[in-house]
């Protein structure tokens, strides 16, 4: 018996990263998802590899594997941290690193394009022997739908090229009255916004639309009841 545990998604610009295992003797697939925030603001932290070993173990752990059950992992770097820790717990000879194919590759390939067609995009068929055709596409559908920039790995460095994924610097501006905004872009529907105070790259910064669906509400006060003197 033998487990198999591989990626898809991280080499592509749209969305996180799908972990997926699989138990080719019983055909028992698993997968979940690295949140594309990981390869964002904090991607040059490699925050990604923790997160990657913490799923890995999780749906490992659900397969309990027998004693004698060998744990297969692909060779990607993003598995680095993975490795690591399963060996920690399940052995050196038992965890090998290998290349994935067959039956593993296509069931988490398929769990990463049905991702892909929940935000409405639809993937090339040969994204992954025309891996520069697949990239230019990905970031053409994005310029159709600035909105859904929230969902790129704009943390890759390569990507600060392309004015797509340039970012507005935080310049202050004086209105009529005298109050200084700073210009952000809207976490929500990635459009261009201003704002009454310097945006935090680490916390969203909403339009004037948007932020109402963001607003937190307001305890209704209810009138406190007279007592009547006695």
């Amino acid at each position: 018996m033998t487990v198999i545990v591989d990626d898809a998604g991280s080499g592509d610009l749209l969305f996180g990263v799908v972990i997926g295992v699989y138990r080719q003797e019983t055909s028992d697939f698993k997968y979940d998802l690295i949140d594309v925030r990981f390869y964002q603001e904090i991607f040059k932290e490699k925050a990604y590899l923790k997160e990657s070993s913490r799923i890995v173990s999780k749906l490992v752990a659900d397969f309990n594997p027998k004693a004698d059950e060998e744990i297969h992992i692909c060779q990607g770097c993003i598995f680095d941290v993975a490795a690591d820790d399963l060996r920690k717990v399940y052995g050196e000879d038992r965890v090998k690193r290998v290349h994935v194919e067959g039956e593993a590759q296509r069931l988490i390939e398929i769990a990463y394009i049905d991702e892909l067609h929940n935000l409405g995009y639809e993937p090339l068929t040969e994204r992954e022997e025309k891996r520069g055709k697949n990239f230019f596409h990905m970031m053409r559908w994005l310029k159709n739908n600035p909105e859904m920039l929230k969902y790129a790995k704009t943390g890759w460095p390569k990507l600060k090229n392309y004015q797509l994924f340039k970012k507005l610097p935080v310049i202050a501006h004086q209105t009529e009255h005298g109050a200084q905004t700073y210009k952000a872009v809207c976490a929500d529907c990635g459009h261009n916004c201003e704002v009454h105070f310097q945006p935090d790259v680490t916390k969203p910064v909403y339009c004037k639309k948007c932020w109402k669906q963001h607003k937190p509400h307001k305890p209704v006060k209810r009138p406190k009841k007279s007592r009547k003197k006695k």
